[in-house]
């Protein structure tokens, strides 16, 4: 299997061999750290032995990979006649493929979504345990037979709903204050111990570290400061931190710390993600990783309290519109619906009868759930949070060697709230309206009952103007032709405006950066080398116009 030092240099920590199967990883917390004949292997991204995120086990003739149903940790596999291959990291299993090629469903699903949906990877041959569930090989006689999917948790609402204010709040008190003594394992015999909280300013984070307060660990906030681009938020991280009596480190996200820190986020992430958050959280984990080496955030908080305004979804569900599966897919803001206008005739021909409605066919089934606002709370869990939001925090995090804790990642904590009435979740246009009302007297009320905005990421502000080179350079006609998995003027179509109705404004930049960030993966990660270039003088008229809108 590994034929030399060289090779097993390349492939880094091997951790699991046996016959058939074998396994490597790179930057997790085992809980078995063995490295040959394991019976079992647990991952777990906040290096907590009893909060497994990923389970590898051989038992019985059979190859188990299971991932926990928040999705934390990534787990990939290959098959290779009767050798199953599989690693932690997408680029740990790039050397075993002898010629790896893009895969084209899940190009596909990375512009629907920006992330690309599970079991897919966006390379041929690889795929993903899909979390919440396990894949089963039986294995006879080093012969590795068909392999099962089983689900192992599905997400549903309670039919006992919780309508009685004044006993939610008190249970989700003592469910928050539980959910962080179960993060904070293995630090009572290091009292000097410091950890790091990533601090926006919203309510999630912000409970976060008013939690790590309350129970008397030493915390030092990050929060980042995008200076004059965007909508800062870092007045509110610094009234949360002045409240509690914290540290606060300001993490510089300027445009050219940015432009500095793009290709090393693209490699820390490891599959592309296209949402702009990336970068700056990568800055975050960078700045931490000098401090500690374990990291809090607020991730999950949203996914589990209905932290978002969904009512042309709400709507769609109660008047169906039209296709419901549809309307959601729209909310991604990305290229879905618009495939004839994005990829060339051949590519096309080759997507037009792939269905992204069915990457979020089983999220949004409403058998799970007896009202619209769970349905999109349980789709939230199993597509933002489980393929997108937690696995990204993850690599990020482990590619600084950093321990990574979600106190809203608790399964106590998260079937709870799905016996929450719908009112208690969404009362008038108050979001998260009994997370609120349990945390109100740990926080400055600024904090928590002001409307929820996104992380102000300026991306028409970057493109337009620091990493436009970037852009121009890695999104030339030259290049996108030679590739031939976007129109060669797909820029210029975005910037004139010709895409589609949805992108405009501040749309612009968020397209711009799902390419950018897929021609950076293809090159720095996939390692695939296209040549090309063509300047194009309309389109850089086009982007004055749009930098001084």
């Amino acid at each position: 299997m590994l034929s030399n030092a060289s090779e097993e240099k390349k492939l880094q920590k091997v951790c699991y061999e046996n016959n058939s199967c074998f396994g490597i990883f790179a930057g997790c917390n085992f809980t078995n750290s063995s490295s040959v004949s394991s019976e079992e292997i647990s991952v777990s991204a906040a290096g907590i032995p009893e909060l497994k995120d990923a389970v590898i086990k051989f038992e019985n003739q059979r190859l188990i990979l299971s991932r926990d149903c928040f999705g934390r940790v990534p787990l990939y596999w290959y098959r290779q006649e009767d050798v199953i291959w599989f690693a932690s990291r997408l680029q740990l299993l790039l050397p075993v493929l002898d010629s790896p090629r893009i895969s084209i469903p899940g190009f596909y699903g990375y512009n629907c979504f920006s992330y690309v949906p599970t079991p897919l990877t966006p390379v041929e041959n690889i795929f993903t345990v899909p979390a919440g569930c396990e894949i089963v090989w039986e294995i006879n006689q080093n012969q590795i037979q068909n392999y099962q999917i089983k689900n192992q948790y599905e997400w549903k609402e309670n039919n006992n709903l919780i309508r009685d204010e004044k006993i939610a709040i008190s249970q989700l008190q003592d469910l928050l204050k539980n959910a962080i003594h179960r993060q904070l394992k293995y630090l009572s015999n290091k009292p000097d111990k410091e950890v790091g909280v990533f601090l926006s300013g919203g309510l999630d984070s912000s409970v976060v570290a008013a939690l790590l307060v309350q129970v008397g660990v030493k915390v030092k906030a990050f929060a980042l400061d995008f200076g004059k681009y965007g909508i800062s938020e870092l007045p509110f991280a610094e009234a949360v931190a002045a409240h509690l009596q914290i540290p606060l480190i300001k993490v510089d996200a300027t445009p050219k710390r940015i432009k500095s820190a793009i290709k090393a986020t693209v490699k820390a992430l490891d599959l592309p993600f296209g949402d702009g958050v990336t970068v700056p959280l990568y800055l975050l984990c960078q700045a931490a990783s000098k401090e500690t080496e374990i990291i809090f955030n607020g991730e999950g908080g949203d996914q589990l309290f209905a932290g978002w305004t969904n009512k042309p979804l709400i709507a769609a569900g109660i008047y169906n519109s039209e296709d419901f599966n549809q309307q959601y897919l729209r909310t991604y803001h990305r290229l879905y619906g618009y495939e004839t206008q994005s990829f060339p005739a051949e590519l096309y021909g080759q997507i037009k009868n792939i269905h992204p409605e069915y990457w979020v066919e089983e999220a949004l089934n409403p058998e799970f759930t007896n009202n619209i606002l769970a349905r999109l709370r349980r789709a939230s869990l199993m597509l933002k949070g489980s393929q997108n939001i937690h696995p990204r925090a993850t690599n990020l995090g482990n590619a600084l060697n950093l321990q990574v804790r979600s106190p809203f990642c608790d399964l106590e904590l998260a079937e709870w709230s799905f016996a929450l009435s719908g009112e208690l979740c969404l009362q008038g246009k108050t979001e998260k309206y009994i997370l609120k009302r349990a945390v109100e007297s740990w926080l400055p009320s600024e904090i928590v009952w002001r409307e929820k905005r996104g992380m102000g990421v300026p991306l028409n502000s970057w493109c337009f103007g620091e990493l436009w080179g970037e852009i121009s350079k890695r999104l030339n006609k030259g290049i996108l032709k030679t590739e031939g998995r976007y129109q060669e003027d797909i820029v210029r179509k975005i910037l004139a405006g010709e895409i589609g109705g949805q992108i405009r404004q501040r749309r612009i930049g968020e397209v711009l950066w799902l390419l950018l960030m897929w021609e950076l993966w293809r090159v720095e990660v996939f390692g695939e080398k296209i040549e090309g270039k063509c300047f194009d003088y309309q389109l850089l008229w086009l982007r004055v116009l749009q930098k001084f809108k």
